[in-house]
This record gives structure tokens, sequence and C-alpha cells, in this order.
């Protein structure tokens, strides 16, 4: 292989395509030879394009780019494992959206404690005539969260969090209790 940039050897010399007689000339050589330089990196980036959407291989500073198209802020105070374990089981998530397991994965994500998620179900309904309707008819969602130090936590972030991942017309409250 002719040439390299950056030490990377060029696959696919433009040289070797051009008819016998150009090859002759040393300056049109040295002219494919700078412009392999600028291909190269293109073909090792095309290449190795199925790393670049794994969010397990993706290069860390591509896994924000990443993350953009499922619709991820990620947090660059978190360790890069729990980076990538966000945007690996987002699309999941998002088929959980709005339900009491979806908010409690996602919750443990963002805090890496599993919290407690207590639900009202929002239903009323008995099987017998006349008795009392069990449950709780008004729609009410508590995220609780047992943590050794409750004011290293940014509530307001663990709020809004919640509230874009719960139905909209469910009225909510995040609690974060020492342990």
């Amino acid at each position: 292989m002719r040439g390299s940039a950056e030490g990377l050897p060029v696959p696919f010399p433009i040289v070797d395509v051009l008819p016998s007689i150009l090859r002759e000339d040393d300056f049109l050589c040295r002219l494919t030879d700078g412009l392999d330089a600028v291909w190269a990196p293109l073909f090792f980036a095309l290449d190795c394009l199925d790393a670049y959407v794994d969010p397990s291989l993706t290069p860390e500073d591509f896994l924000p780019w990443l993350a953009g198209w499922v619709g991820v802020e990620l947090d660059d105070n978190w360790p890069l494992e729990r980076r990538r374990m966000l945007v690996r089981e987002i699309v999941g998530l998002y088929r959980q959206r709005g339900t009491a397991e979806g908010i409690r994965r996602l919750v443990e994500i963002y805090t890496g404690v599993a919290p407690e998620v207590v639900e009202s179900g929002a239903v009323a309904a008995s099987e017998a005539p006349g008795t009392p309707l069990p449950g709780s008819a008004p729609a009410e969602l508590v995220v609780r969260l047992r943590v050794e130090d409750p004011g290293a936590f940014d509530v307001h972030r663990l709020d809004h969090l919640v509230a874009q991942a719960k139905p909209a017309h469910v009225p909510h409250r995040v609690e974060v209790l020492p342990a």
C-alpha cells in the first residue's frame, strides 16, 4: 500500500486506478499520494462504522452525538460506563415509558440507586355491587429514593426526569430520604 495518513495505510491508492501512462508522471503520483492521505481516514471510519453506532464500542467523544440520535442528554460528570449504559438501554426504556417499571429503571440508571415507585393505579372498581371500591381513583405517582446523603442529589433534576418519563396527566412527587 502506498502513502499513509498519520500512520494509516491507504487501502486503495488512487494511483492504482490510473492508466499506466499516467503512472509514469512523477508529479501526478505525488499528487495522488497527497489525496490518498485525505481519503485514508475516511476508508477506516467506514470500515469501522458499526463500532461507531455501538454504545459499548464508540469512542468517548462520539458518545454524546450517538446519544443525540436517541434523544438523550448525557451528564459529563458521570463515569463513562454509566453514560454508555444509558445510551445502550434507552430504546428499551422508551418502550416502557410511562410505566412504573420504566420510571424505576430510568431513575436507577440516572442515580445509581434503585428507587421505590408507588403508583395508585388510578382504578376504582369492584366485582360486587354496593361494596367499597378498592384502590384509589385519583392518579398519583411517588418516586422514593433512599440514599446515604440526600443532600448529594439534585432533587430538581430528578423531579424533571420523572416528569418527562411519566404520563402527563399523573401528578407526581419525588422523595429523597436517608437510608
